[in-house]
């Protein structure tokens, strides 16, 4: 059989060579998955985001035990946020965290989501291996002002699995991105949760579905890989 598996998927299953898929792990940090983190305090329950760490650290173990390559999205500010593009910027008016800095600047946690801070750190159940790799990302999808699209072609990947957080934000932002570099995306369902009400995941799950990619769940996704 080889490295090439099929994944029950919809609208229909794929064919996937895992010599050439990675795995996109997005977000899973402090800031948006633990108690007095930056979700926390901004009162976003973060009980269906610390619901898909599991599911996350098994995806993440179960395609890297076949070879794929496991791929950190980490996202954050350099201290100075030049790259954040000041008021002229609407990612300056948008992002979460900036509007948290401006917004309540007595906040237990100062500036969220400064790289090299623990609220930007991925959380420890899914700590980075050292063949893993992580790309920091200042915007809401993994490619813009990254290297990733690089990396991926270095590495002649071709299929992306895509787990973490926001399915709705960042999660979809980098999978419509990923579709029109031309990867073909694989959304685990029930390893992302989105930030906002429940119909938010369902629309990204639509979007997928019938536009950018593929979705599955993980035990479909599992049964593909125990070959």
């Amino acid at each position: 059989m080889g490295s090439k598996i099929s994944v029950q998927a919809e609208p229909e299953p794929i064919q996937i060579d895992l010599q050439s898929t990675a795995t996109i792990v997005v977000d899973m940090q402090s800031a948006f998955c633990s108690q007095g983190g930056m979700f926390d305090l901004m009162g976003v329950d973060i009980k269906p985001i610390q619901q898909i760490i599991e599911p996350c650290r098994k995806v993440i173990d179960a395609t890297r035990s076949k070879g794929c390559k496991i791929i950190y999205l980490q996202t954050g500010f350099d201290p100075d946020l030049h790259a954040c593009g000041g008021p002229n910027s609407p990612y300056w008016h948008k992002s979460p965290a900036l509007r948290m800095m401006r917004e309540q600047p007595e906040s237990p946690k100062g500036k969220p989501l400064i790289f090299g801070t623990p609220d930007a750190e991925i959380v420890p159940e899914l700590k980075p291996e050292k063949d893993d790799i992580i790309i920091r990302k200042q915007r809401f999808s993994g490619f813009y002002g990254t290297n990733l699209d690089q990396i991926l072609f270095t590495y002649s990947m071709k299929y992306l699995v895509f787990i973490g957080v926001a399915t709705n934000v960042c999660v979809e932002s980098t999978l419509r991105d990923a579709f029109f570099h031309n990867y073909f995306p694989v959304l685990v369902t029930d390893a992302v949760s989105q930030v906002g009400p429940h119909f938010c995941q369902e629309a990204t799950i639509h979007n997928v579905e019938n536009y950018f990619g593929w979705v599955t769940v993980m035990s479909c996704l599992m049964t593909a890989l125990a070959f």
